[in-house]
């Protein structure tokens, strides 16, 4: 018998388009609650599924009674964690930061996650304890974007970081999604902080198996990614350090609704895994299931027992 059920992308729609009222945001100074059921909610992807299951396994551990939400939308799913239709979420430090900001003070507010993890947080934390959430501290794993080369390409010009790419005085055509020629992180920073001579962006999206191909043959040079894709072997790429750290601090953070999880268990629980898994750790399990076609509760319970986190 499964220890936790799985539970269809099913939320109220009042609920997810109002969220919480300011009364309700207002009371972030009450005791943390402790709900003997928790909602754990996945964005859809492979690696939110790994890390809602390892969530919900480890909360099952410790005595909650857990399911699974899938909402494949930022927009629905983070009012459903004000609201309390989902009490814990794996979110990404700078990426949730910039989004809670933007909800706050509008589309046009400058952005607050930037590549200073400390800085990162203390803004996130600023937009998220209003609203009733509670930010519990980062781990190690980061999924941030990243930049890859083929292995032959990044040897035959002695290529290990970005800024050797830089120096290197090598054109560059770059298989990325059409929003990089504006976005700092992409061609405007690979060009004002390394240095890197781009000709050209090539619209194929971001870490996309057309994209790799494209660089896989030669019609690209490098391709716009992540740290966790799974994929880079099956291509014969290689990821190049962000060495001048252009990208912001994407660590993955749980957050949780504080009114009905916001006690020391939980946080306890959920910084086992915290404490334990790395970027080559995520990166490893998309892998297993993107590639070998296994079940994303299979992976991450296999994880966890290997580390000793879950009997």
């Amino acid at each position: 018998m499964r220890p936790y059920a799985v539970i269809g992308a099913l939320l109220l729609a009042a609920a997810c388009t109002t969220g919480p009222s300011l009364e309700t945001r207002g009371q972030v100074t009450a005791p943390p609650g402790n709900s003997k059921h928790l909602t754990v909610g996945s964005a859809g992807f492979t690696e939110s599924d790994l890390l809602a299951h390892m969530y919900a396994l480890l909360l099952n551990q410790v005595g909650y009674k857990t399911s699974i939400l899938t909402v494949a939308n930022r927009e629905l799913y983070e009012p459903a964690l004000e609201s309390g239709q989902i009490d814990v979420v794996a979110e990404y430090a700078a990426t949730f930061a910039d989004w809670l900001n933007a909800k706050t003070n509008g589309p046009e507010a400058a952005p607050v996650g930037s590549p200073d993890l400390a800085a990162t947080m203390r803004a996130l934390r600023t937009s998220a304890t209003p609203r009733g959430l509670t930010v519990l501290d980062p781990g190690r794993a980061v999924d941030q974007n990243a930049f890859a080369v083929t292995r032959a390409y990044a040897a035959r010009h002695h290529l290990r970081t970005l800024s050797d790419l830089g120096r290197s005085g090598l054109e560059v055509r770059l298989a990325a999604g059409d929003e990089c020629v504006r976005r700092p992180y992409c061609e405007p920073g690979l060009k004002k902080t390394y240095g890197i001579d781009v000709v050209g962006v090539d619209p194929k999206g971001v870490g996309t198996t057309q994209a790799k191909r494209a660089v896989q043959d030669g019609r690209d040079q490098m391709v716009l990614t992540t740290t966790t894709d799974a994929t880079l072997d099956e291509f014969g790429l290689v990821l190049l350090a962000d060495d001048k750290h252009l990208q912001n601090a994407d660590y993955v953070v749980p957050v949780v609704n504080r009114s009905r999880a916001g006690g020391e268990r939980v946080a306890k629980a959920l910084g086992a895994v915290n404490s334990a898994l790395t970027t080559q750790d995520l990166a490893s399990m998309n892998r297993q299931v993107d590639s070998w076609r296994r079940l994303p509760e299979d992976v991450a319970r296999t994880w966890l027992q290997d580390k000793g986190l879950l009997k």
